[in-house]
């Protein structure tokens, strides 16, 4: 678990799948067993507040970005609730559940990104984008253009030339650079391929 403060009101949690693993709780029953799933929530709330140096209490708004290859994204925000008195040991989260349709992977070397591209190419992936963000290169595959492969397949294939990235693409879009627009695996397939 990687918890990093956004601002005095707001922080945010990556956890990888093995860590929701290592906390007893599966991807299937995020949606499936509520209860369960807020006794972790409320575990992770209490060692995030611990990381950061706060005391979380009040209304918490949660968020939670399942990313298909990187685990999920959890964004905490402190509302001001004025009926709660300062010091109640009181914590009240609203959890809001969304899956991402996209997979993410930073690479280290753009020759990595030339080598997973040909691969997706000759399983018939055209598409997806890739951004240059401070010293990483980044391929964004939507599920929109591995649709007709195993999701499962395409992880196992990337993972071996790069990682899961817990960055976003609306960072990527916002701040990285654009190498590589929509036609990625095509433009790779065209200009790098013997």
């Amino acid at each position: 678990m990687r918890v990093e403060r956004m601002s005095n009101e707001k922080f945010k949690i990556f956890l990888t799948f093995d860590d929701l693993t290592d906390r007893g709780l599966t991807r299937d029953e995020l949606w499936e067993d509520l209860p369960r799933v807020h006794r972790v929530f409320s575990d992770m709330m209490y060692d995030a507040g611990i990381e950061l140096g706060v005391e979380l209490n009040g209304v918490l708004l949660v968020q939670v970005y399942l990313l298909q290859a990187q685990g999920m994204l959890v964004v905490v925000t402190r509302a001001e609730n004025e009926d709660i008195e300062e010091d109640e040991d009181y914590i009240e989260m609203k959890v809001t559940l969304d899956e991402s349709n996209e997979m993410i992977f930073a690479f280290d070397d753009f020759e990595d990104i030339i080598q997973a591209g040909l691969h997706l190419y000759r399983l018939g992936v055209f598409g997806g984008d890739v951004y240059s963000y401070h010293t990483n290169y980044y391929m964004v595959l939507d599920d929109e253009v591995i649709v007709h492969l195993d999701p499962e397949q395409v992880i196992a294939l990337l993972s071996e030339f790069a990682s899961a990235s817990a960055v976003t693409s609306h960072r990527l879009i916002e701040y990285g650079k654009v190498i590589m627009k929509n036609d990625a695996m095509q433009n790779i397939y065209t200009y790098f391929s013997n």
